[in-house]
């Protein structure tokens, strides 16, 4: 019902103002949502193929794929001046369609980054970032405001890999694997965060951080208190962003695969619960390869392309790494506390590892 209420949308859950998509640019229904209500009727279908790819469905008469980040980014940049002269801060959410599919860069950006179309989307997106920056520049809240750019996973194979490479440009780096992927290839991401007025720039972090950090950071710089049930797996990053070569904040993080395959890196070493990549890659998720060894351990400090399976040779250090990978699925949390639930109604499979002593799998909560 494109004229009802929508009921569970971002102002049900905390944010004043909403207006976007319902997810991904190439997932429908395509026509914009303005807090609880969609802004128009889908009159026609459209679909995509391709780089431009996107899935058969419903479309607004007045949304053009093609105008979707230039449009969300006029409305970041209204945002900002109408609180410019507000007395209580505020907070934007910005979850850029791009370069995520369909891949799209403006005429202005056509052909300019020397790779094909998805580089040319990359420089859309710096101007994008640019965009907003000045505009908090102009309003004078440049200074005072934190600024966190990232993303959520590594590079989609709708990039053309092969074309990139054949350009001198490996969208990966020297990591192995892409999104989807347990491999590092497939986590890590783009980390930057501005805050004039309290952060010196141009410093870089090593240090080992998740994305989950975010709620127990902002906790801290707000100086509100979470419950024992919220963030559990989060840990305050703020030491880090003013002292970027100080102490670690966390000893280790786990990451998940495409299909739901885990690992747990602490230090140096990551300990992955999957025969290949759980993912898109080679030896691709579900892999029956009775010449692999069931579990991966990799030393991340010389082999960062995780090529050099040492689990023979670091037996012990693989049980005591994935023990504690199980205490963190079994307590439901990875900070100290009262255990979560962590059941749920589907079979969570890609963890056969962790109960097969039991006579019930671990289900998957969601």
């Amino acid at each position: 019902d494109y004229k009802g209420r929508i009921a569970r949308s971002p102002v049900s859950n905390g944010f004043d103002y909403y207006y976007g998509i319902s997810g991904s640019l190439d997932m429908p229904p395509y026509v914009y949502i303005e807090n609880d209500h969609f802004t128009e009727v889908p009159d026609h279908e459209t679909e995509s193929k391709g780089k431009k790819f996107w899935r058969k469905g419903p479309t607004g008469p007045h949304f053009h794929h093609e105008n979707v980040l230039d449009e969300l980014t006029e409305k970041v940049t209204q945002e900002i001046e109408n609180n410019k002269d507000g007395e209580t801060p505020f907070f934007i959410y910005f979850p850029m369609p791009a370069p995520h599919t369909p891949i799209l860069p403006s005429k202005e950006f056509q052909g300019k980054s020397g790779t094909n179309e998805y580089g040319d989307f990359v420089l859309h997106c710096d101007d994008v970032v640019g965009r907003v920056t000045e505009k908090l520049k102009e309003t004078g809240l440049y200074d005072n405001t934190i600024v966190i750019y990232t993303s959520d996973n590594g590079c989609s194979p709708m990039a053309d890999y092969k074309e990139l490479k054949e350009k001198g440009h490996n969208p990966s780096y020297v990591f192995r694997g892409t999104k989807s992927d347990i491999y590092e290839g497939g986590h890590r991401i783009p980390l930057i965060v501005q805050w004039p007025e309290e952060l010196k720039g141009g410093k870089v972090c090593e240090k080992i951080v998740c994305l989950s950090d975010f709620m127990a950071t902002m906790a801290e710089i707000l100086g509100v208190s979470l419950p024992d049930n919220c963030g559990e797996d989060s840990v305050s990053n703020l030491p880090l962003w003013k002292e970027p070569e100080g102490d670690e904040v966390r000893k280790d993080i786990v990451h998940q695969s495409i299909d739901g395959s885990l690992s747990i890196r602490r230090g140096n070493f990551k300990l992955e619960m999957c025969q290949g990549s759980g993912g898109w890659s080679e030896p691709v998720s579900g892999t029956k390869d009775e010449t692999l060894p069931r579990f991966q351990l990799y030393d991340l400090s010389d082999d960062i392309g995780e090529r050099k399976n040492v689990i023979e040779e670091h037996k012990e250090l693989a049980g005591e790494l994935r023990n504690v990978l199980k205490s963190y699925v079994e307590n439901g949390r990875s900070t100290p506390g009262a255990p979560q639930s962590n059941n749920g109604q589907r079979i969570w499979e890609t963890v056969s590892w962790l109960d097969e002593d039991e006579e019930e799998p671990l289900k998957l909560n969601f």
